[in-house]
């Protein structure tokens, strides 16, 4: 056995017990049980559609017609466009506010926390109606605005916590060599914490792409705005479950996408070498010290 295999084998039973065979056999029957069950429920539903006859041609030929497609990809462009908006003004407003709440300067810290506190509290629903009703702002401002609020105040402490996840050793080992907070913060803290905090960031994104099918609510013309219209002018019963059936996979599709592209990015950060570690070589007799004679 290698040492290499070895170091596993330990890791793994350090980690927790390796079933047995009594316990493989309970974990095969629960597989099977909780796949049956899932493909009951995907039958059930399945019959349900049938049932009111949701697969008919009638109910998915408009979708044929051009007007309802070039309807459907308008939303579409306007969705993404208010997510590409909320997404970069929340990770720099999230930037921005996690940097105040790791201030020395107790004013600043607490103006951020305050901030930070204020928006993550108030529903998101209400901030976009607030900055649309209140301030008569614009449809896409005022989504973008009620999610960078509050999606930014979220990765604010996503930032924050990141930060600080990384060992203390290595913040002052920068500060030991001379360098300044900003390139102790831009050059070695956040380096290390971008890999714990990806996941998470990736999530809140995630929420934010959801979030923005609120814009309908405000007469904004985003996807779900879209397919409500689209609904409404159809002369079936049910109208709705059709278009249903045609934008949940669509945001789902989305969604899974960035979360492949978290794990690509991620993938690409352990192939790089400027992330991995640099190994030391050991002194040896006759080093030259700086400053110092061989």
């Amino acid at each position: 056995m290698t040492a290499h295999a070895l170091h596993g084998d330990l890791e793994s039973s350090a980690l927790y017990d390796l079933p047995g065979p009594r316990a493989r056999r309970r974990h095969f029957l629960y597989g099977i049980v909780s796949t049956a069950l899932i493909l009951l429920v995907l039958a059930w539903i399945l019959y349900l559609l049938f049932d009111t006859d949701q697969f008919t041609a009638a109910k998915w030929t408009p979708f044929e017609y051009k007007g309802i497609q070039e309807l459907l990809l308008r939303g579409l462009g306007n969705t993404l466009k208010a997510f590409a908006y909320a997404s970069v003004l929340s990770l720099a407003l999230g930037a921005v506010l996690a940097t105040g709440r790791l201030s020395i300067h107790r004013p600043v810290r607490w103006l951020a926390t305050l901030c930070v506190e204020f928006f993550r509290a108030m529903p998101v629903l209400v901030m976009i109606f607030f900055i649309f009703v209140a301030l008569k702002v614009q449809p896409l401002p005022a989504l973008v605005a009620g999610l960078t609020l509050y999606n930014g105040s979220v990765l604010a402490e996503v930032f924050r916590t990141g930060i600080n996840s990384v060992e203390k050793g290595q913040r002052e080992a920068a500060y030991a060599l001379g360098m300044r907070k900003t390139q102790v913060m831009t050059f070695v803290l956040a380096p290390q914490a971008v890999r714990a905090m990806l996941p998470t960031i990736i999530s809140q994104l995630v929420v934010a792409l959801k979030d923005t099918s609120l814009g309908y609510l405000i007469t904004y013309e985003e996807f779900l705005h879209a397919g409500k219209l689209i609904a409404s002018n159809l002369d079936y019963d049910l109208p709705f479950i059709p278009v249903v059936m045609i934008i949940s996979p669509v945001y789902i599709g989305m969604c899974m996408l960035l979360s492949w592209f978290a794990t690509w990015v991620a993938r690409r950060q352990r192939r790089n070498p400027k992330t991995e570690a640099v190994t030391v070589a050991p002194a040896e007799p006759g080093t030259a010290l700086p400053g110092g004679r061989t």
